[in-house]
């Protein structure tokens, strides 16, 4: 019986050295282009962490927010950057917990994004601002807009969330699945198997793009590189994503909301045209868009056809 034990302990020493191993390789390997360098930015001290900004350009100002994920980061802005930047100040953050930020050991939640956007325009831009955001980002951006009428002034929202999948509530599953993910060793490795280079592939072709052929390399490995920096710490964002954390029910806002809403969204799916109309069910002032040919980042597969977009908007 202790020669069973003593095997067993052994094999988990070696396993989760195993593992430890392959953390590191990861962690070691993802930055090597460094293709997300903080030499161009800025850093806002807040609360909670350090969060990495760009500042381009003068006039208005124009916040914009890249879709909530952890491998995800201003990068996604960075074909619209230098179009708005002509008549805009156009400011462009990672948001906490992804790219250049810091990414604290915290569960994540829907206010906390809304204090950290409202917190960032007061003492970084310092008046109201527009904003343009994207996916699950639009959520907490309404919500801010919605606590405080002094932040935002027109907001455009690019493939928002179904509304229903943000009524979904933390449970026993999905808080297991959380608290997985923030175990050091073993839920850094499942974190860095969902974050494999083929998987950020994979989300590229299934979500972001429609055309697979205008997907660059370099643009995957800087997705890639953010989902690893800070020692693979995006699980924790990851965990309270899958956990429902970052959910809340936007539809007592849609109903209240009296700032200009844009919504653009994708021609092709009729996934996209649904989730819009439900919008539009809450705020028949909702004005919105379609793009064809393409997914959920038109800002990267179709931006010349979604700056015109945003011009006709502004311009009004």
């Amino acid at each position: 019986m202790k020669k069973i034990i003593k095997h067993f302990f052994l094999l988990t020493g070696l396993a989760t050295g195993c593992i430890y191993g392959i953390n590191k390789f990861i962690d070691t390997t993802s930055g090597i282009k460094k293709l997300l360098s903080s030499n161009s930015g800025h850093f806002f001290e807040w609360r909670f962490g350090n969060i990495f900004y760009t500042k381009h350009g003068e006039g208005s100002p124009i916040l914009l927010i890249h879709d909530l994920h952890p491998a995800g980061s201003s990068i996604e802005w960075s074909k619209m950057i230098k179009k708005l930047s002509k008549q805009h100040t156009v400011y462009a953050i990672d948001l906490l917990g992804c790219g250049r930020s810091d990414k604290p050991g915290l569960t994540y939640t829907n206010y906390m994004f809304v204090q950290l956007i409202t917190d960032f325009v007061k003492k970084v831009i310092e008046q109201k601002t527009d904003v343009i955001v994207t996916g699950d980002s639009c959520s907490f951006t309404l919500m801010a807009a919605n606590m405080d009428d002094k932040i935002f002034d027109r907001i455009f929202l690019v493939s928002p969330p179904s509304l229903e999948s943000l009524v979904k509530n933390p449970t026993k599953q999905t808080d297991f699945v959380k608290k997985v993910l923030e175990l050091p060793i073993i839920g850094t490795f499942c974190y860095n198997l969902q974050m494999l280079e083929d998987k950020i592939t994979d989300l590229f072709e299934q979500k972001y793009y429609r055309k697979k052929a205008f997907i660059s390399a370099n643009l995957k490995d800087s997705y890639y590189e953010s989902a690893h920096l800070n020692h693979s710490n995006g699980r924790f964002l990851y965990g309270s994503i899958l956990g429902n954390y970052t959910n809340i029910n936007i539809i007592p806002a849609l109903k209240k909301l009296e700032n200009p809403i844009y919504i653009l969204g994708s021609r092709d799916t009729q996934t996209s045209i649904r989730i819009i109309d439900s919008y539009v069910k809450y705020d028949e002032n909702i004005e919105t868009a379609y793009i064809s040919n393409c997914n959920k980042l038109p800002q990267l597969e179709e931006p010349e056809k979604l700056y015109e977009i945003i011009s006709m908007f502004y311009d009004e």
